[in-house]
């Protein structure tokens, strides 16, 4: 089955106002690119002037609330990010799992609040690497899938993005063969949860992925794209990547 590539940047705590000139050159190779689906999630504060400033490109947000609404100060609502224009969220990812202590039963409640308010999720899911050299790698990352899937998973809103958590932003990235099984493993239980759908979804892999690896890495078996960290926030890094996709 045919699924289309997707790059999707994610700019995490960097950014103002200064920087989306950045979105411009992105912009334009997402149209030189129509094969591939570019995104880029942005923090909070820069969805709207992101959205105005390139409303052909697609702008989401970096994290979301389960809840549509409530007394969760500091927090922001699929709603809220959608008004302002954001059409996806990055769930789960693994800084917030770590650093916000975020369980897979709160990953599957942000999930299912993007799809309740219409817009896309990616959802992240990742070991450790003391996890995967107790060989546990596999068996860690189909539990999180198990238990952070939401309700209504199907292609056409979710993605799943495999993000070893020792390869975010150290520059160290597992051998192709290694992100090749890894998706296989994630495409094998999505099938069990999900049957035929499963093989609609796209799985991005995302960790230190840059212009000098992404031809190898996107080339991989069942890998459908990038979730992209630092090489996204300027266009001469986030580029060549997404010219790498369309070469696919």
């Amino acid at each position: 089955m045919t699924r289309r590539k997707l790059i999707a940047g994610n700019w995490k705590m960097n950014g103002d106002a200064a920087a989306l000139a950045e979105l411009d050159g992105i912009a334009a190779a997402a149209k030189a690119a129509p094969r591939v689906d570019v995104a880029i999630a942005v923090p909070a504060t820069l969805i709207a002037p992101a959205h105005a400033r390139v409303p052909g490109l697609s702008i989401g947000a970096e994290d979301i609330h389960a809840a549509d609404k409530g007394a969760h100060t500091g927090c922001v609502s699929a709603a809220m990010v959608k008004e302002a224009g954001a059409s996806f969220t990055i769930v789960g990812h693994s800084e917030r799992r770590a650093d916000q202590h975020e369980t897979d039963a709160d990953v599957r409640g942000k999930a299912e609040a993007a799809r309740r308010n219409g817009i896309a999720a990616i959802l992240c899911v990742g070991e450790t690497l003391e996890q995967r050299d107790a060989g546990h790698a596999e068996a860690v990352v189909t539990a999180q899938i198990a238990g952070s899937l939401p309700e209504g998973a199907a292609a056409d809103w979710l993605s799943i993005a495999y993000e070893p958590v020792w390869a975010i932003g150290t520059g160290r990235t597992p051998t192709v063969g290694d992100v090749a099984a890894m998706h296989g493993a994630i495409r094998a239980k999505l099938r069990a949860l999900i049957g035929g759908e499963a093989d609609k979804m796209r799985l991005l892999y995302g960790g230190s992925v840059t212009p000098d690896n992404a031809t190898e890495l996107l080339g991989a078996s069942d890998v459908d794209g990038a979730l992209v960290g630092g090489a996204s926030l300027t266009a001469a890094k986030f580029v060549p990547i997404i010219e790498a996709a369309a070469k696919l």
